[in-house]
């Protein structure tokens, strides 16, 4: 169905065709949009870092070296606004800690809503940003640590690694889930 590669897209966006890049923004967008909302949780904030995301595909043009593939190069792009964003809510998140002391870290278990997703989705916020990453790749968007080190600029096994701690993280937060979890 695609005429053309991603690559093939991106070195005519180089050279100045717009519609190589909207053609790239609808394959695209719905993905790293997906990845985005995972990594940070936030559908407002996934939809400004996807914007960001593709503006700086925008202003990086000119640096894509033909040959380098695509997929890879934007998913670093939006993996980096992700933890860009991820550092600045910590900061917010701290201060606002310090501001009201009594103010919960982490929000109560909804009784009305004691689904796996909930309760998955909040263990995957408590994990470090780059084991997170390295679960929802791995798992939830089907990359390989091959795909996964590319994309970091780590080896296979760092990326193992990085996804092990947090398959490990995540069976120690959901505890009594864990049956679940691991089917």
């Amino acid at each position: 169905m695609r005429s053309q590669s991603d690559e093939a897209l991106m070195e005519r966006f180089r050279d100045g065709a717009q519609d190589a890049f909207e053609d790239l923004f609808a394959r695209h967008a719905p993905r790293v949009q997906g990845f985005l909302a995972r990594m940070v949780r936030d559908g407002a904030l996934a939809e400004d870092l996807l914007q960001a995301t593709f503006l700086s595909v925008i202003r990086s043009r000119g640096r894509y070296e033909p040959g380098t593939r695509f997929t890879p190069w934007l998913m670093t792009i939006a993996a980096n606004a992700a933890r860009d964003a991820l550092r600045h809510q910590r900061h917010v998140d701290a201060y606002a800690t310090r501001e009201d002391t009594a103010a919960p870290l982490a929000p109560a278990p909804d009784a009305s809503d004691p689904s796996l997703r909930r309760h998955l989705l909040d263990a995957l916020q408590q994990l470090p940003p780059d084991h997170r990453e390295a679960v929802v790749l791995s798992k939830v968007e089907g990359w390989s640590f091959e795909e996964i080190g590319a994309l970091r600029g780590i080896s296979a096994g760092a990326a193992r690694l990085r996804a092990h701690r947090g398959y490990e993280r995540l069976r120690e937060l959901l505890g009594e889930l864990e049956p679940e979890v691991a089917r």
